[in-house]
């Protein structure tokens, strides 16, 4: 099978799942989207309003200034791969509950197999605090982890991590937006020189 069809049978279990009880209140599953063949993956916390409505990730406000970073460093949603930690909206936006994460999780793990990413890129705490568990690093929070590289190994492969503050932030502070536009500079240039762009 191609990663594709991988990729699709992963999301026809993820829109059937009911592992946990998010599948009482969501209105779409939210697999993920993007190349199969992506060298860059990103990873947020969970699907929101508009996320649920249109069963897509990040297509809300917080998305489209994802869409506005990646076009910023020559990437498109198309040419990368977008998921979350959780594939349904826990009920009025609230945290992830941690027997949530780890019903929902292996989807994830067996994306990343499928995909083989040079880099992560982690957006917000739940996602960085749960790729950084994986590679036994430990996790202070974004604040004190963002815009650096951490290479490690995942699922047997060797990665690069890159954590950065979830968009949704820079909704809501202007400096959190700045950081956000720094952190993605930053990631260009390390794209460039691992020759990724």
């Amino acid at each position: 099978m191609s990663r594709k069809e991988l990729l699709d049978a992963i999301a026809a279990e993820i829109l059937a799942c009911r592992k946990c009880e998010l599948w009482k209140t969501r209105k779409n599953a939210v697999p993920g989207e993007g190349s199969p063949n992506s060298q860059i993956m990103f990873i947020g916390e969970a699907p929101g309003y508009w996320e649920d409505i249109k069963g897509k990730p990040f297509v809300g406000a917080a998305g489209k200034f994802l869409d506005t970073l990646l076009s910023e460093i020559g990437f498109s949603r198309e040419t990368v791969f977008i998921g979350n930690i959780l594939k349904c909206r826990p009920p009025r936006n609230r945290e992830p509950l941690p027997d949530e994460i780890q019903k929902c999780t292996p989807y994830l793990d067996s994306q990343i197999r499928i995909i083989q990413p040079k880099i992560i890129v982690t957006l917000g705490n739940y996602s960085t605090n749960y790729i950084f568990s994986k590679v036994m690093l430990p996790f202070n929070g974004i604040t004190q982890t963002h815009g650096k590289f951490y290479d490690a190994s995942i699922l047997d492969m060797r990665i690069t991590i890159f954590p950065t503050f979830h968009p949704a932030a820079s909704l809501y502070s202007a400096r959190y937006k700045e950081q956000l536009i720094r952190d993605f500079h930053k990631l260009k240039r390390e794209l460039k020189e691992k020759g990724l762009i």
